[in-house]
């Protein structure tokens, strides 16, 4: 979602500032913009692409050193060069809207209080010219400046109701940044012996400039100057953070052979579970570490043996390897589990068990949503936390008392697929571990689990050869406007996954039903120019499976069946067959959401859609 860089520096930062907002496209963004003190505040914004940021920035020969970018995913306003970051302060003053004023600032998050404070501000003679909540702080600040930045900043966040991270500076103060968060990511870099600073709110975005990161906690606030920068607290009193050595990649991928991120991503699934679960040779509650925050008392084995439940909490995508996940801890580990949707478990009354464990997933680690539902969780005394996740640095990795880190690597594409199987791989090994822990995992199944999951890599590339497949089904769905996805049992979130990916990146409406509830009212949207995917494995569940896709058949529908190599589902009219080489048992979700994966991806392809960063869409969701 949005992000920010700034830079104070003895030297040309507008370089440093666009590349960092290169390396955070891939989180998903409608405009974009850079601003810095040159005799005053200089800006370029645009509602394109980066680089066209760049080539306007080249044009103007926009130079500085202090500066604060953004890149802008829509809440407040529709993606326009007037709502893009950076803002400027207009006022007070009749002629505000005419010249900009002394304040520069950026901010990702959502400001709830915005409309009684931009009340305020008019009634002083600011002058709005955007529709966003963001300039609402820039006029705040400029309102509360009485020659001190920090004081300013401080003296304003203290009104702001909501999320945020902010970066800002004023033309009076010019080798000056400061930065502030609640509920949103900052951090701050340490750079050139320390004779520079940065703020950005992904350590990637500062990839190649340092590698010396403070994360700045809840309610922190940073006074960055040329060889100096202090924090202070919400309470804003002196605080030393830690300066930590993280080696952040840059998102700049090579695409390789592939058309497109999301391409090259499915196709890496392989490695990135093979990665995932390197040096895995036996199953032990060790392996889900605790975080240096809380230190090596917080062992796994004794939180393990505790708890008489799992709650997950979860968004989008990593909610359905969590419901995935709970048909492998009930069946398995044979442990009580719910899944929550974390944007509805924070705003319901829920009833909390100290006992349970509560198991976050994100990709980013950032979801605002799962943060404030683990914060909320932990509020309500269940004090057990772990979390999967792809981002070893990030605030849910923190903020969790154990944490099982993915190695899906940098994933670009908006729709995730990499990371949703590193999510299912991590999962098992959870369900595993708590099997192991509580006693209900023999010698001889420990071993049958883990020869399964060394052979997962090999599996999925098999899988990935039905491309030819998939592609000519992609024809088929391409003219499509509605779908129909079933599963049953472990692959019901997999149907749902598949329906997810063919929505978000082609635009086609589709949902997911469990395939016993086809005749509860979906199959009076059956008809031939519905197609019906139908997730088939050879489990217990098949032969009621067979009976819903004969419901579908009768009523003129049109099936579109991953089966196994020994499902006995044949080819024939209004039924068309993939079959995928093995059964895989409890892993079977694994393989059968690859088709899907490819599915989307191809359908998309088919119909010209923006592949990796789908409309309206954003990867990371930083905010409510």
């Amino acid at each position: 979602m949005c992000g920010i860089v700034g830079a104070v520096s003895s030297r040309n930062i507008v370089p440093i500032l666009v590349q960092g907002l290169q390396r955070l496209e891939y989180r998903g963004y409608d405009s974009c913009g850079v601003a810095v003190y040159a005799n005053g505040l200089k800006r370029a914004r645009s509602t394109e692409r980066v680089a066209e940021l760049l080539s306007q920035v080249d044009k103007e020969h926009l130079e500085g050193s202090t500066g604060i970018a953004h890149t802008r995913w829509a809440t407040h306003g529709a993606p326009a060069v007037r709502n893009a970051h950076p803002h400027f302060s207009h006022g007070p003053g009749k002629d505000a809207a005419s010249k900009p004023g002394r304040v520069a600032l950026v901010h990702n998050g959502i400001i709830e209080n915005y409309e009684e404070l931009r009340t305020r501000l008019q009634a002083r003679g600011y002058v709005f010219v955007s529709q966003t909540d963001t300039e609402v702080i820039c006029h705040l600040v400029d309102s509360l400046y009485e020659g001190d930045l920090f004081e300013a900043v401080k003296n304003a966040v203290v009104q702001l109701q909501g999320a945020y991270a902010i970066a800002v500076f004023c033309k009076d103060e010019p080798h000056r940044v400061i930065g502030a968060r609640a509920g949103s990511p900052l951090i701050l870099g340490v750079g050139r012996d320390g004779a520079e600073h940065f703020l950005a709110s992904d350590a990637m975005a500062l990839a190649g400039v340092t590698d010396q990161i403070v994360y700045l906690e809840e309610g922190d606030v940073v006074d960055m100057q040329l060889g100096r920068y202090w924090i202070v607290d919400k309470a804003h009193k002196p605080v030393q953070r830690a300066v930590k050595t993280v080696q952040a990649h840059s998102g700049a991928a090579e695409l390789g052979p592939y058309r497109h991120y999301m391409q090259k991503e499915i196709f890496e699934q392989p490695r990135a579970v093979a990665d995932t679960l390197e040096g895995v040779q036996g199953i032990v509650p060790e392996l889900f570490e605790a975080s240096g925050k809380h230190g090596p008392g917080a062992g796994a084995y004794q939180v393990f043996k505790e708890i008489d439940s799992v709650l997950i909490l979860a968004c989008g995508t990593s909610y359905y390897s969590g419901c995935t996940a709970k048909y492998w801890l009930e069946s398995i580990a044979k442990i009580p589990t719910q899944v929550e949707i974390a944007s509805e478990y924070r705003y319901r009354d829920s009833v909390p068990n100290p006992r349970s464990l509560v198991v976050t997933i994100s990709q980013s680690g950032e979801t605002a949503d799962t943060l404030a539902a683990l914060r909320h969780a932990q509020a309500q005394g269940m004090q057990h936390t772990l979390t999967v996740c792809n981002v070893a640095t990030s605030a849910m990795v923190r903020e969790c008392k154990l944490a099982y880190i993915t190695r899906a690597g940098v994933e670009i594409g908006v729709a995730s697929t990499k990371a949703f199987t590193t999510q299912l791989a991590g999962l098992f090994l959870l369900t595993l571990a708590l099997a192991q822990a509580k006693g209900r995992l023999t010698q001889s199944e420990e071993a049958a689990h883990l020869k399964a999951m060394r052979h997962l890599p090999a599996a999925l590339s098999a899988v990935l050869a039905l491309e030819p497949q998939v592609i000519s089904w992609a024809e088929d769905f391409a003219g499509k406007h509605n779908a129909l996805f079933l599963g049953r049992g472990l692959h019901y979130p997999i149907a749902q996954e598949g329906a997810l990916k063919l929505k978000e990146i082609t635009y086609i409406h589709a949902e997911a039903y469990a395939a016993g509830e086809l005749k509860h009212g979906p199959l009076a949207l059956v008809t031939s120019e519905m197609p019906v995917v139908t997730v088939a494995p050879n489990d217990a569940l098949l032969e009621k499976l067979k009976s819903n896709m004969q419901e579908v058949r009768a009523r003129g529908g049109v099936l579109y069946v991953l089966a196994d190599a020994d499902s006995h589902i044949e080819s024939s009219e209004g039924i068309h067959v993939i079959r995928l080489p093995e059964h895989y048992g409890p892993l079977s979700p694994l393989l059968h959401v690859v088709p899907l994966q490819l599915l989307a991806y191809h359908t998309a392809c088919a119909r010209g859609t923006d592949v990796d960063k789908p409309r309206n869409l954003a990867k990371s969701v930083t905010v409510e």
